[in-house]
């Protein structure tokens, strides 16, 4: 039988960022260091394959710190966490192993430098996304104003004059978050922005890698986990950006080939927590279906990479 003949736009980059890299690592080297089981507090990134591998070498991942032993070793995951919770982790003598990603950790500074000086801080980001948790955990209630569209920004009960400090969750929309912005400025004129851009390199390398490509295909396949927020802003993209249609899957099960019969031209990216396997077995499905022709779309290479922590970096 002839297979029909597709071809496969492969966006890089793709995958892994360097703050979910450091995130699996120090979960390997704390396991490494202190034996199993190592108490994981919520995903440590928000992929099922990697949680999955992380719990056979013997992490146990848990919603709250009262599932963890006293004394025992527990993970902060690469989002982040409110300040409340290394208090409770310190008053209940656990061995704090903190991944959170250093760009996440950097707007938690900001919010926090701009709040002692006085300065109300608005973030903007996601209601109810780990990160977003993290973030307004950094200052006391009601300090920080979660805004997540333009008529948010507008609704902001802020005098104008104010002057007024924002910051933003890393893994937005970089348009969507645009958007957002020129709200909160028409809003609030003294608005001040990060120093340098909160939404990280990953996010915005991925997000661009999708845009060289969408025009091109019938149907965009974004490989992630659906409560993963850049994964579910790189179908936006390319949506916004041309394509068709994409769909978010988590592996070659979760997808529909009947929904690709008459496709000529499939993109395939990743998200930032998905690991380079899952394209291998999407890739490999396709072969098995298809004559595929696979033609890699790089919009620029990534070299970043992130210390481990001192405690675990021996």
């Amino acid at each position: 039988m002839v297979k029909p003949e597709i071809l496969i736009l492969l966006a890089s980059p793709r995958g892994f960022c360097a703050g979910v890299d450091r995130a699996i690592q120090i979960v390997e080297r704390a396991l490494e260091k202190y034996g199993t089981p190592v108490y994981v507090r919520h995903e440590i990134v928000h992929n099922r394959t990697v949680v999955q591998d992380l719990e056979t070498k013997g992490a146990v991942f848990v919603d709250d710190l009262d599932q963890v032993p006293a004394a025992a070793p527990v993970v902060f995951s690469a989002h982040g966490v409110a300040k409340s919770v290394p208090v409770e982790a310190t008053r209940r003598g656990l061995i704090q192993v903190d991944a959170t990603c250093p760009l996440v950790t950097k707007v938690h500074r900001e919010a926090d430098q701009h709040h002692k000086a006085g300065r109300p801080v608005i973030l903007i980001g996601h209601n109810g996304h780990p990160e977003v948790e993290g973030t307004l955990g950094q200052l006391p209630s009601g300090a920080m104003h979660l805004v997540e569209t333009p008529s948010d920004a507008a609704a902001l009960d802020l005098p104008p004059d104010t002057e007024v400090a924002f910051v933003t969750q890393t893994t937005l929309a970089v348009d969507d978050t645009a958007e957002v912005i020129a709200a909160l400025v028409d809003r609030l004129p003294n608005l001040i922005a990060p120093r340098k851009e909160d939404i990280c390199y990953a996010t915005t390398n991925r997000q661009n890698a999708v845009k060289a490509i969408a025009e091109r295909c019938d149907t965009m396949v974004v490989i992630g986990a659906p409560n993963s927020s850049n994964s579910v802003r790189l179908t936006e993209v390319a949506q916004q950006s041309g394509c068709r249609h994409a769909v978010l899957v988590q592996g070659p099960d979760d997808m529909d080939w009947g929904s690709f019969q008459g496709a000529a031209t499939v993109g395939i990216t990743a998200g930032a927590s998905a690991p380079e396997i899952l394209v291998a077995q999407i890739l490999d499905a396709f072969n098995q279906r298809f004559d595929v022709t696979v033609e890699e779309v790089a919009v620029t290479s990534e070299d970043v990479r992130f210390k481990l922590p001192a405690m675990l970096d021996a």
